[in-house]
């Protein structure tokens, strides 16, 4: 397995671990809705995060 093949192994599982947090506190109707609207602003190109002037 190459190093980037690690690397994406390591992503996939933290975004699962985060699921099923997130699945644990609001249920699989919010999970899924929250995963799709991130696919969409990734396609859209538009920013997934809110970055405070202080977190800069």
């Amino acid at each position: 397995m190459t190093e980037e093949d690690q690397s994406k192994d390591r992503y996939f599982e933290r975004v699962g671990e985060l699921a099923e947090e997130m699945i644990a506190a609001h249920g699989k109707d919010f999970t899924m809705g929250t995963l799709v609207l991130a696919a969409r602003f990734i396609v859209e190109g538009k920013p997934l995060v809110r970055r405070s002037e202080a977190k800069q």
